[in-house]
């Protein structure tokens, strides 16, 4: 969550989850996995309510109106979840670089201690009403379309715009 804006917890904002330099590291399944089975958890065990999402190459959006700590103890957990994932998979063609890269980026920082993967802030912005929420699903479901990667929203599996989506979402 950012430090500038302030949030109530029964408001609906769209918020961006985005890896530190904007490093694609969810163009590997294995790391897309990981966020869709901890969003789960946290819908499940934390009452995460999402209303929308999608998954790209190196950042989440998301519709949701639970933005308390919640975002950052998921930021936190699932770092660590790619750091073991990055270190254990010898298939992960870019592991030297990457635990080199999060490790670089904890160094600047002196909160994270050992890799700092997520970006601070998450850019809460309020959505005030119908209109403005409708706008930023259409934003959030046409992401991987303006990316190239499928001609339609609901042919992307790691979005809410799919009728399959890994996760559940609630309508608004």
């Amino acid at each position: 969550m950012s430090e500038f804006r302030k949030t109530s917890a029964n408001d609906l904002y769209f918020v961006t989850l985005t890896i530190v330099g904007w490093v694609n590291l969810f163009d590997r399944e294995i790391y897309k996995q990981i966020i869709v089975d901890n969003l789960s958890y946290c819908q499940e065990k934390e009452h995460l309510e999402i209303f929308s999402y999608v998954i790209m190459s190196n950042h989440i959006h998301l519709i949701d109106n639970d933005l308390n700590e919640l975002l950052g103890r998921f930021k936190s957990y699932t770092s660590k979840q790619f750091i073991k994932e990055i270190k254990d998979n010898p298939r992960e063609s870019r592991k030297e670089w990457l635990l080199q890269n999060y490790e670089a980026n904890a160094k600047r920082n002196k909160q994270y201690s050992n890799f700092h993967i997520w970006q601070y802030t998450s850019h809460p912005v309020y959505l005030y009403s119908i209109d403005f929420i409708k706008q930023k699903i259409n934003y959030i479901h046409q992401n991987p379309v303006r990316a190239g990667y499928v001609n339609e929203a609901e042919h992307y599996k790691y979005s809410s715009a799919n009728i399959e989506s890994p996760l559940k979402t609630l309508e608004i």
